[in-house]
């Protein structure tokens, strides 16, 4: 446990939190910042507070019966903060909030230690809900480790093994009060003295390493994702459709391309307003995707114009799912905040041809929706088969 002999240590510890807490207003000033990571900025903010507190109270600046219990206070809740942050980051929403009084149960723990015993009990009190907080922040870290990235993985890790040191040095003291072995206890204070140091710059420099690379595969995602719908635009359609304009190129099952277009959909732009439109295109998406298999893959394209990939799916099985689509456009209307609106789609229907382009097969398909347009709406038209090869 740090104390007035570890002076230098403790004003390494404030000087350190407090030139991250700098570089984090600096990094993103005037930027909006998302719960989560205000609620960690915010966490840095007391740890940094708390060890200048300490640092101030071994110096003699600051009288001990208070910088002592204060410090050691804050910091106690400070990581509690940071551990409820990280798991709301994790998508666990109800963690900040559940934290908090934790944090308030946890910091007067430590409080009644200090009374009852301002050294040993005090220290043991320290470590262990330091250590714990410590390990819930791991846990959040490992929070989906089968896709989380190697940076996510080794932040967790390195967290939880820290805070083990960090914890093992106040279970120690339980219960080996004159040390275990070679392990002294001045060995011990070393020991979680660097641990602590390293958990904050893992959970400053790492943490921060990681929104960036989180908000990195976001941006991504956004590239090749519809943000109205949630489905893939048009440059990631095209980037589904390749390895199928391949393998059209050999024997075996056709695959199918559906295009579907919503019949007067810029009128209800002009008449109900652009929210009403985007509330329609995801009710129609929604509908069409539950009209699909696992495989089949949905995406928009531009406007009211969807289209849909359907592997290893002939003609004929596309016209059905196609007809499936439709009746259900038509047969369920949309409620939005301004009015009930019925909505139509006119569908084109194709298969990959071995010669086929992304351009010539997404033109094709599109003609043939135009047709179904052109002949009345509300229908399928299926475009013109490949010739037959000569004989």
């Amino acid at each position: 446990m740090l104390n007035l002999d570890s002076t230098t240590m403790v004003l390494v510890l404030a000087l350190g939190n407090l030139a991250l807490c700098s570089l984090l207003s600096f990094s993103d000033h005037g930027a909006p910042r998302a719960p989560a990571m205000a609620a960690w900025s915010l966490s840095r903010q007391v740890q940094a507070a708390a060890w200048i507190l300490l640092a101030l109270g071994g110096a003699g600046v600051v009288p001990e019966p208070l910088a002592l219990p204060a410090g050691w206070a804050l910091l106690v809740g400070g990581v509690a903060l940071e551990s409820g942050a990280l798991w709301e980051a994790a998508g666990k929403a109800g963690w900040r909030r559940a934290m908090l009084p934790l944090a308030v149960l946890a910091v007067a723990v430590f409080l009644v230690c200090y009374l009852i015993d301002d050294i040993g009990l005090r220290n043991l009190a320290a470590l262990l809900l330091l250590g714990g907080f410590y390990l819930l922040a791991g846990a959040a870290l490992a929070q989906g480790w089968r896709t989380a990235s190697m940076l996510q993985r080794t932040l967790a890790i390195v967290t939880a093994l820290l805070a083990l040191v960090v914890a093992a040095r106040g279970i120690l003291v339980l219960v080996t009060p004159d040390g275990w072995r070679w392990l002294s206890h001045e060995l011990l204070r070393q020991l979680s003295s660097a641990a602590l140091y390293l958990l904050m710059l893992v959970g400053g420099f790492g943490c921060l390493l990681l929104a960036r690379q989180r908000l990195q595969a976001e941006l991504e995602r956004l590239e090749v994702v519809d943000t109205v719908t949630d489905a893939p635009n048009r440059r990631g359609f095209f980037n589904t459709l390749a390895p199928w304009m391949a393998l059209a190129r050999r024997p075996g099952l056709p695959t199918a391309l559906v295009v579907l277009d919503l019949d007067g959909f810029k009128r209800v732009n002009d008449s109900y307003g652009h929210p009403a439109g985007d509330v329609l295109l995801r009710h129609v998406a929604a509908l069409c995707k539950r009209q699909l298999r696992d495989s089949d893959q949905l995406a928009r394209l531009v406007g009211g114009e969807f289209a849909v990939l359907l592997p290893r799916t002939g003609l004929e099985e596309a016209m059905i799912v196609a007809e499936r689509m439709r009746g259900a456009i038509e047969t369920t209307p949309v409620k939005t905040e301004r009015a009930m609106i019925s909505m139509t789609a006119s569908f084109g229907v194709t298969t990959i041809r071995a010669d086929d382009s992304k351009v010539a097969l997404l033109q094709r398909a599109g003609e043939a929706m135009r047709a179904a347009k052109d002949a009345g709406r509300n229908r399928i038209h299926v475009a013109p088969r490949a010739p037959a090869p000569d004989a």
